[in-house]
């Protein structure tokens, strides 16, 4: 069996993933327990009930996590292949949490590819060009005219994969066009201040076709991944953890150090300042959160 959904310690799941399943509802027995959407689980039905019981949460092949305000890790998604990052001209695109959700990938590791959405509207900003040279799938698509849609279900095709991005930008509308109905709730932008609205209220996994599954995860304003060992955030900016390899010193931070080769590329434009400031403060964000640990 596998989680589907999760609501608090409500549950729902499906044979596998298999499209025509109805949801079976499940809770877990006690409450350390905590499986997530994407989880492969050990399950059985509970005698004169409705519900089925969760016995185990089976080992995860990667998993997508966040780091809370306090410092603590929470899981969002389990068994992700492919994590499909979308931006949009509006809500006002933030490439910081975008360049946060690739590091997520990289250091889980995952595929990832950038999907430029509501093409329609504007065309993708310069800062995309950036992570198509960095060698990502980077795809225009628009749920108007249907733009990208073909390209992105080629990507998506054999892969587990979770949409991720800003409150707004589009997930569950492109839910929606590459399953050919209604399967996600959406919502619009605010024209008051051209903000995301919160839509989807928890990660659901939804099967497409028999070999395209999609975890469409809640909409967010911040994202930063669960806390690591300090040396490791460079791991998750490709250029940088290549740059690093010419440093002069083995554990250097690529900040003051001397004979740096990552703030030498910086200073030649090979590697981009704004992705080298993305990649300070997600070092600073680790500390503050409790980084010191280690």
């Amino acid at each position: 069996m596998r989680v589907a959904a999760s609501f608090g310690a409500r549950f729902e799941l499906t044979p596998d993933g298999l499209p025509s399943a109805d949801p079976i509802p499940a809770r877990p027995r006690g409450k350390k327990l905590k499986p997530v959407a994407g989880d492969f689980v050990r399950a059985r039905p509970l005698e004169g009930e409705k519900d089925w019981q969760i016995e185990e949460v089976l080992e995860r092949a990667s998993a997508l996590d966040r780091t809370d305000t306090r410092g603590r890790r929470e899981l969002l998604a389990a068994n992700v292949s492919m994590m499909v990052i979308v931006l949009a001209p509006q809500p006002q695109p933030d490439f910081f949490i975008a360049d946060r959700y690739l590091a997520a990938a990289e250091l889980m590791p995952c595929k990832a590819a950038i999907v430029w959405n509501k093409s329609d509207i504007a065309a993708p900003e310069a800062e995309v060009e950036v992570y198509r040279a960095l060698g990502y799938h980077v795809i225009n698509a628009s749920n108007k005219n249907h733009d990208g849609i073909g390209a992105l279900r080629d990507i998506m095709r054999g892969e587990l994969s979770v949409f991720v991005g800003q409150s707004g930008v589009g997930k569950s509308t492109l839910v929606n066009t590459l399953s050919g109905g209604d399967v996600q709730r959406t919502g619009s932008v605010s024209s008051a201040n051209l903000e995301g609205r919160h839509t989807t209220v928890s990660a659901r996994l939804i099967t497409l076709d028999t070999d395209i599954q999609v975890i469409d995860s809640p909409g967010v304003r911040d994202y930063a991944p669960g806390i690591i060992e300090p040396r490791e955030v460079a791991r998750g900016f490709r250029e940088i953890h290549a740059a690093a390899a010419g440093c002069r010193f083995a554990d250097c931070m690529h900040r003051a150090e001397p004979d740096c080769e990552v703030k030498a590329q910086v200073e030649t434009g090979k590697i981009s300042d704004r992705r080298y400031r993305s990649y300070l403060r997600l070092a600073q964000i680790n500390r503050q959160l409790g980084a010191d640990r280690y």
